[in-house]
């Protein structure tokens, strides 16, 4: 069977566990990404197998699922939050107040681009401002100073693809993993930058990442405390999470997880301030006065 970059197969020797899209291909391998997990991974040609139509819209339906489900959890504690917010800037109710948000920007660097756009796609959803850019992790580092100065967001996500590879090392060698040790150079080189964890909010990581490095070297969240695969759209309900709580308030670690498609076994961090601000009155532009 012939296979092209692009297409969607799974290993054999792994009972088809994970979707994958083949990144690139020789004559006897494939190197390949995960098309809903962040998971980098090779397999000799002879391991994969095209995935059928039928088992395609299997997936699609089952990753569309978790999805929506995980969507509908961060939305509920949403709405909680702007109660509770709305309650106390009105004094319970007893006036009427129009306030704004300050909004919270967000850097997102990404080692895949197809995982790029759709979680741009989930930010504009949930109204997170975001500036995104296709990285390779090795480049993170070296572009990370300069985009610091240069956007001055409130949250940075480093992620991508990563993988722990059991014949380079045991779990607690950083060499034994893909791309763990980039996203920890990167951290580093962001904090020399912004030194302080509340002034600038950072999540590092991907599937099976070296969560300890990242979290000494200074991020505030990090994968994978349990060396599982993430998915794809973890790093932007982590961003939501801290953009919509109060700068008065610490995020709840729980929480910030719970609505993840992951859960505590691939995500982890450390106390963290939120960064919503809000303030009063609300001004309507011009063109709403002219209406």
């Amino acid at each position: 069977m012939k296979f092209v970059i692009g297409d969607l197969v799974t290993r054999k020797s792994y009972k088809h566990d994970v979707l994958f899209r083949i990144a690139n291909i020789s004559q006897k391998k494939a190197i390949l990404h995960g098309e809903y997990i962040r998971l980098k991974a090779d397999a000799p040609i002879r391991d994969i197998e095209k995935t059928e139509v039928r088992e395609l819209k299997r997936w699609q339906k089952k990753s569309k699922s978790k999805e929506e489900f995980s969507y509908r959890l961060f939305k509920q504690d949403y709405q909680l939050l702007e109660e509770k917010r709305e309650f106390e800037l009105t004094d319970g109710y007893t006036k009427k107040i129009d306030y704004f948000r300050l909004p919270t920007k967000v850097l997102h660097l990404d080692g895949d681009e197809h995982y790029l756009k759709k979680c741009i796609e989930l930010y504009e959803r949930l109204g997170l401002m975001v500036h995104g850019l296709h990285i390779r992790e090795q480049e993170m580092a070296h572009e990370i100073g300069t985009l610091l100065e240069k956007i001055q967001p409130d949250i940075v996500v480093l992620t991508g693809h990563d993988a722990y590879l059991a014949n380079k090392g045991d779990k607690k060698d950083l060499r034994a993993y893909r791309h763990s040790k980039y996203f920890q150079e990167a951290v580093r080189n962001a904090r020399d930058v912004v030194p302080y964890v509340d002034d600038l909010v950072i999540f590092a990581g991907a599937c099976q990442s070296h969560f300890e490095s990242l979290i000494r070297a200074g991020a505030n969240f990090a994968s994978s405390p349990g060396r599982r695969n993430i998915h794809a759209l973890d790093p932007v309900y982590i961003a939501a999470k801290i953009a919509y709580t109060s700068f008065i308030k610490k995020v709840n670690l729980y929480d910030v997880t719970r609505n993840t498609l992951t859960g505590k076994e691939g995500m982890g961090g450390i106390e963290t301030r939120g960064l919503l601000r809000v303030g009063m009155p609300f001004i309507k532009d011009e063109e709403d006065l002219d209406a």
